[in-house]
């Protein structure tokens, strides 16, 4: 299975389904696979036909199966110094190198070589199959297929998740939510503030304040976590023409992440009304001008709420230690709330993902294979 999973690794990564881009290449190769072993999928398209989740089951239609998930994108190459090809899997050592060799095809590929034997093999239970798009831009993806697995499949003893975690079982992770604020004030020639308004020097009290919140973010520890503490950093930020030009325009986008307990909405409301205030006063002032603050992401935190799936998940993957938690988000937390029992675990490092020369041991394979292996007997 090892060798089976390396080569389709390799198929994986030679589609570049940068989240910017469309998937649906990568997810016909992916249907057109299973079909070939007699495997019905479903495709889930998004609103605007460019990507599509899939899912496929194989096995009897009764509850007490295991979904293993993965997302299809990855992040951009854009500027990181690689040294081969990132969409050409490229052998050295004991390592593949390749964008999303980690993060996270090679699950993707395991799930894929295991096919072949789920498809002929006898088993009391199902093995179902989730693959989904734009989970690095937010977990966008994956909620209208997961709501279409909750309606149509009988219920699962757990799905697996199988972001990289070096197959060490982890059970819990922060929500992840991005935020953008955008102004638009009034240029004028910056010798007469008076008589505009400054964008940017208007964005400056809004960046304040978020300082201020990410500092008392500090103050109510979570040890389950590192950083033991929900985390706010702003990402980006843009504006501006000219030293002496009043700016029109002043954007800037910002994380939160957040342990369980701590709800953004309710930790940003007072930021809300802040920017609901300087949007009024902006308008009262200048046609066209104003403020907007819009939530851009939502990937809601995930929990340990099933011991039957974490230690069901740690003989699989022969882990004795204690259930782990992450500072990263996945969409574990959008499948929890659908209630679906969930652990996260798959081969790779996350040191490794999103960086230049991204990479996965060939051990961390082997020991997904290993990991298949015990999940086909389980459910047998």
């Amino acid at each position: 299975m090892t060798a089976r999973a390396r080569t389709l690794l390799g198929e994986l990564i030679a589609f570049d389904t940068t989240s910017r881009n469309s998937n649906l290449d990568f997810i016909h190769h992916v249907e057109t696979y299973l079909a070939d072993l007699d495997i019905k999928s479903t495709r889930i398209a998004s609103r605007d036909g460019r990507k599509a989740n899939l899912y496929a089951s194989i096995g009897p239609n009764v509850p007490g199966g295991v979904i293993l998930s993965g997302h299809t994108d990855v992040v951009p190459v854009d500027g990181q110094p690689w040294t081969s090809d990132p969409f050409t899997m490229t052998a050295r050592g004991d390592r593949l190198f390749g964008r999303g060799t980690c993060d996270m095809k090679g699950f993707l590929a395991l799930m894929l070589a295991a096919a072949p034997a789920f498809a002929k093999g006898r088993f009391t239970h199902p093995v179902h199959f989730a693959f989904s798009y734009d989970e690095e831009i937010g977990c966008l993806g994956a909620p209208d297929m997961i709501a279409e697995m909750a309606k149509h499949l009988p219920a699962p003893r757990c799905a697996i998740i199988g972001e990289p975690t070096s197959m060490r079982v982890v059970t819990g992770h922060k929500g992840v939510y991005s935020y953008r604020v955008e102004i638009t004030g009034r240029e004028w020639h910056s010798s007469a503030p008076d008589r505009g308004a400054s964008a940017i020097m208007a964005a400056l009290p809004l960046l304040g304040d978020l300082a201020a919140l990410a500092t008392h973010l500090e103050s109510r520890p979570d040890p389950a976590f590192d950083p033991p503490h929900a985390t706010l950093t702003v990402g980006m930020i843009e504006g501006g023409t000219a030293a002496n030009i009043l700016a029109r325009k002043c954007g800037f986008t910002f994380d939160f992440r957040a342990p369980p307990g701590i709800d953004p909405d309710a930790e940003l409301a007072h930021f809300a009304e802040t920017v609901a205030a300087l949007d009024t006063r902006l308008k009262s002032r200048f046609s066209g001008a104003g403020a907007t603050f819009t939530r851009l992401s939502s990937a809601p935190p995930c929990r340990l709420e099933s011991a039957d799936a974490a230690d069901f998940v740690r003989r699989l993957a022969g882990d004795n230690g204690q259930p782990r938690t992450v500072a990263y988000g996945t969409e574990a937390g959008q499948f929890q709330q659908a209630g679906f029992p969930v652990v996260i675990c798959g081969p790779g490092s996350i040191d490794q993902a999103h960086q230049p020369d991204e990479y996965l041991d060939i051990a961390q394979l082997e020991r997904g294979a290993t990991f298949m292996t015990r999940l086909m007997e389980a459910l047998s």
